[in-house]
């Protein structure tokens, strides 16, 4: 495994708002564990015996719609051992310099491969997660870390990043469900003096990405043959604060470590 200096992982992370991860963090072994959750989950077994958070897609749904778990780590021992992957919170501490990085949302995402006829309606549109993050107050050091587990090539969909869109302050203009990238793109208003830079996240199985909350990101239709699989892990340092300290919705569970763990303190 090769990861850049922290020093130059910061550098981009700062410049463009996201940084991407090549080579696998997570171990072989532990990525097909998660699998084997992820799959469980989705058939409705629960090994700890608590469900996921009431969800977008729940089991007996449509298979070919895109599939979104709310908080999958809490019914399934190997997702949350992957989720909480010490290598996860050290990365995340040398991109961003936080003394302490927590868990306090994560997310299952599986993407079907699209239909023989062609037909999809698992693109994700255009947004910045800010825009559903108003329990925390503005300025809240917030971003997410992404972990493919399957092989994330150009043809399956790929996460998709505008370049330094995190410098153009929060827009909320976007829809993380809009099917229609290009409507979309029109209502987004790009500052006179920049421009809209789209970046692949290709990446292997046990491969991360890592973006701001404010960095323009979706993803297109999975046109390989094999789903898409992966987990959004939303993350905060010690510079955020629920809005009126307040712990609802999806701040609701940060004080509880078995939802919410620190997966990275200085010193520690």
């Amino acid at each position: 495994m090769q990861i850049q200096q922290p020093s130059t992982a910061r550098k981009q992370y700062e410049v463009d708002g996201f940084f991407i991860q090549a080579e696998p963090l997570i171990p072989e072994a532990l990525v097909q564990r998660a699998i084997e959750g992820m799959d469980a989950l989705r058939s409705g077994e629960y090994e700890t015996g608590v469900p996921p958070r009431p969800s977008y897609w729940e089991p007996g749904d449509d298979p070919q719609k895109l599939c979104k778990i709310e908080m999958p780590q809490i019914a399934n021992r190997a997702i949350m051992e992957l989720v909480s992957h010490p290598s996860i919170g050290k990365l995340a501490a040398a991109i961003t310099g936080a003394q302490i990085v927590q868990i306090w949302w994560v997310q299952l995402l599986y993407k079907p491969p699209t239909t023989p006829d062609g037909s999809s309606h698992t693109n994700i549109g255009w947004h910045q997660d800010r825009q559903y993050w108003r329990v925390w107050e503005a300025g809240s050091e917030l971003f997410t870390a992404w972990v493919a587990l399957s092989d994330v090539t150009a043809d399956c969909g790929p996460m998709r990043f505008v370049r330094g869109s995190h410098k153009w302050g929060f827009l909320n203009r976007g829809d993380f469900f809009g099917q229609n990238h290009e409507a979309q793109r029109k209502e987004i208003q790009v500052p006179g003096n920049e421009k809209w830079q789209e970046v692949a996240a290709i990446l292997p199985p046990g491969g991360v990405s890592f973006h701001h909350n404010q960095t323009y990101h979706g993803s297109g239709a999975n046109l390989s043959a094999e789903p898409r699989r992966s987990f959004a892990i939303h993350l905060r340092t010690e510079k955020s604060k629920p809005v009126d300290d307040l712990r609802k919705g999806l701040t609701a569970f940060i004080d509880d470590p078995t939802y919410c763990p620190v997966v990275y303190r200085n010193g520690v």
